[in-house]
C-alpha cells in the first residue's frame, strides 16, 4: 500500500487486529482465532466483493489462493500477478475471516460483524473504485440493496444494473467456487452474455 496513504493503512492496520466476533460477537463466537483477510487500495479501480475466506485462505493469509481464485482469475482473463496487483485490484470480502464450516462440511455463511463495523470506513478511503465484482448474494445485497431478490435473477438482471447511473458501477457475479459448476451448467448464457463484457471492463480499468 502507498505509504502516502497513511489513514487507509491505518485503518487496514486496525482491522487486521480486529477480535470482535470472538470478543463481541453478535452470534457465536468464531470458533478459531480471527485472521482477517483483506487488500485494501486507494490507487485500485477494481474492487472485487467477495463473500469470506475459505479454509486454505485462513491458512494462506492471501484472498483466493484456492480453486475459486483460479476460476475468478479465468473469468477476468488475468495472470495472478495483475490480479495481486494491490495498485490496480482491491479485495474487500463481507467477512473479513474464514467464518468456520457447517456439519456437512460447507462454509458458514460471512460473519456479521465485519461489514456493519468497518465496511463503509474503509470504502471511503477508496476513492478510485470504478466498478464493483459483488460476488455471491451477501455482497450484492450490501452494494445494491434492494435490487436483490435471488441470485440467479440478480445476476441475470446484469444489463439493466450495469446500466443504471450508480457510481461506482456494479457487477454482480456468481461465487466461482466449484460447488457452483451445476449453477453455471444451468445458465450457460453466463459465460456467453456476462464474460466478454467483464473481461473487457477489467482489461480497461487495468490499462492492459
Amino acid at each position: 500500500m502507498p505509504s502516502t496513504d497513511e489513514p487507509l493503512a491505518m485503518l487496514a492496520a486496525s482491522v487486521r487486529a480486529c477480535r470482535i466476533c470472538v470478543d463481541e460477537p453478535l452470534k457465536r463466537p468464531l470458533p478459531h482465532a480471527p485472521r482477517p483477510v483483506i487488500r485494501p487500495s486507494s490507487t485500485a479501480r477494481v474492487l472485487i466483493a467477495g463473500q469470506a475466506p475459505g479454509t486454505k485462505v485462513h491458512l494462506s493469509g492471501i484472498p483466493f489462493t484456492d480453486p475459486s481464485g483460479d476460476r475468478l482469475r479465468q473469468w477476468l482473463g488475468v495472470a495472478p500477478e495483475v490480479f495481486y496487483d494491490e495498485a490496480r485490484v482491491a479485495i474487500l470480502p463481507m467477512g473479513f475471516c474464514f467464518p468456520g464450516q457447517d456439519a456437512k462440511g460447507g462454509d458458514l455463511p460471512p460473519r456479521p460483524e465485519c461489514a456493519p463495523a468497518w465496511r463503509a470506513k474503509l470504502l471511503a478511503l477508496m476513492p478510485n473504485i470504478e466498478l464493483v465484482l459483488a460476488i455471491g448474494l451477501y455482497a450484492q445485497r450490501w452494494h445494491l440493496g434492494t435490487d436483490v431478490r435471488d441470485l440467479t435473477s440478480t445476476v441475470a438482471g446484469w444489463r439493466r444494473i450495469w446500466a443504471e447511473p450508480r457510481s461506482p458501477r456494479v457487477l454482480p457475479l456468481p461465487h466461482p467456487s466449484w460447488r457452483n459448476t451445476g449453477w453455471l451448467n444451468r445458465n450457460p448464457w453466463f459465460e456467453a452474455d456476462v464474460l466478454p463484457v467483464l473481461r473487457n471492463e477489467i482489461a480497461r480499468l487495468m490499462d492492459y
